[in-house]
């Protein structure tokens, strides 16, 4: 399970960022792309674990999951990618770009 890994990091980022800067960290929100190879469920279950005894202990991590979604070579029609070898439902086409849904981001840190 590299989840744990990866909230090891995101709570390290955050302490980062926040040293020398005033006040409490309220919530951590981060945005997991459907086809970022990262289990949502499997960051919310390690989180505890990360933030004992850190200052962020008692900080709640929010997760937006992004669905994956890409836009054919062809036609340029956008859709959502539940399997990296579906065609495009419009024109047939397997060429497709990546628009969203593959990244894992930390796209907010709350603070009061």
């Amino acid at each position: 399970m590299h989840e744990l890994g990866i909230v090891f990091e995101i709570v390290r980022q955050v302490t980062e960022a926040m040293e020398g800067e005033e006040g409490v960290v309220k919530q951590i929100i981060l945005d997991v792309g459907e086809m970022s190879g990262v289990v949502p469920r499997y960051l919310t279950e390690c989180f505890p674990a990360a933030v004992d005894g850190t200052a962020l202990e008692k900080t709640e991590l929010v997760i937006n999951e992004i669905p994956a979604n890409v836009r054919c070579k062809s036609c340029k029609k956008i859709y959502h990618l539940p399997s990296h070898l579906e065609a495009c439902p419009f024109c047939g086409e397997l060429h497709k770009v990546m628009i969203s849904g593959s990244d894992l981001v930390i796209k907010e840190i709350v603070v009061e």
